[in-house]
């Protein structure tokens, strides 16, 4: 017998988004193609088809992100089994994920914090983006998770990431940072899959309360810490109001910032929800993303 879709999260995305809508949402948990970024540190386009071509392994662009590529009839264990995984050439990473980063934009020079950076595919993206020039700070408070994101950096050769393992909530105030990632803690209710061996969440809603409450704290030392006049990315994998719009409502007033709007070729591309904060971006979930959503946020002076 297949799990089924959490009760209470059934119930909420029927009154977020409609009966219609929510039949689509549910549709769309399930199983994903295989996707990764090449990993330019290290690699290259060519460099990537050209082994996954020798391996047998086909392979399509992606038409909003040149370092993206989908593998249609591929699964992880076959891309793991070659030498340029081993290599760090490449970095297994789900479409909707690698958006953050884009949408942040990484420059040489600046200083960046990854609040909750763990295993690191953002991580590394970003250091990737910005051809090693950022400086990045990668908080990940869980030791088990720390020493993961260590390894994904070394293999990834991300030179310019310092680890730091604490919960970024605890940072002093008195740190200044040029751009933040904030791809907060969330209930993953973008990232479903109906199959066999996918277990049953806990949505309750006493549950999805707390991931709120975190999400909201993490929000406002994000902005703290953020440079006046600087931009941050608000990220989850959760496709419901309560951790993505809501929480930016809650925040943004008393912290004297405001969403700037995404405006990026990728959302010609992309199966979008519609979104109560005109500007930010919500991914409906289908067999090629997860549900995701982010919002760009600009710090005033």
């Amino acid at each position: 017998m297949l799990p089924t879709i959490p009760d209470h999260l059934l119930t909420l995305l029927r009154e977020q988004y409609g009966p219609e809508e929510a039949e689509r949402i549910t549709a769309g948990f399930v199983r994903r193609a295989v996707t990764l970024r090449v990993n330019t540190l290290r690699s290259s386009i060519g460099a990537v088809t050209a082994a996954l071509d020798t391996a047998g392994i086909a392979w399509k662009p992606v038409p909003w992100y040149e370092e993206a590529l989908i593998l249609p009839e591929a699964r992880e264990d076959a891309l793991r089994a070659l030498p340029i995984y081993e290599e760090g050439g490449v970095y297994l990473q789900s479409l909707s994920s690698m958006i953050p980063p884009l949408l942040l934009c990484p420059q040489p020079g600046e200083t960046i914090l990854d609040m909750a950076a763990a295993p690191g595919g953002k991580t590394t993206q970003m250091a990737a983006l910005s051809c090693n020039g950022a400086l990045i700070t990668a908080c990940e408070k869980n030791a088990i998770r720390a020493d993961r994101l260590q390894f994904n950096l070394d293999r990834q050769g991300a030179k310019r990431v310092s680890v730091m393992r604490a919960d970024a909530r605890q940072l002093d105030d008195l740190f200044r940072f040029d751009k933040v990632l904030l791809d907060a803690p969330c209930s993953g209710s973008g990232t479903i899959i109906i199959a066999e061996d996918e277990p049953q969440r806990r949505m309750t809603p006493d549950w999805l309360r707390k991931t709120a409450a975190t999400q909201k704290a993490l929000l406002q030392k994000a902005l703290k810490l953020l440079s006046p006049g600087r931009e941050m990315v608000y990220s989850t994998c959760s496709i419901l109001r309560m951790e993505n719009e809501d929480v930016l409502k809650a925040v943004l007033p008393g912290a004297r910032a405001e969403i700037v709007p995404v405006e990026h070729g990728m959302t010609q591309h992309l199966p979008l929800l519609p979104v109560s904060i005109p500007g930010t971006l919500c991914v409906r979930p289908d067999a090629l993303h997860e549900g995701f959503f982010a919002a760009r946020i600009r710090k005033l002076k």
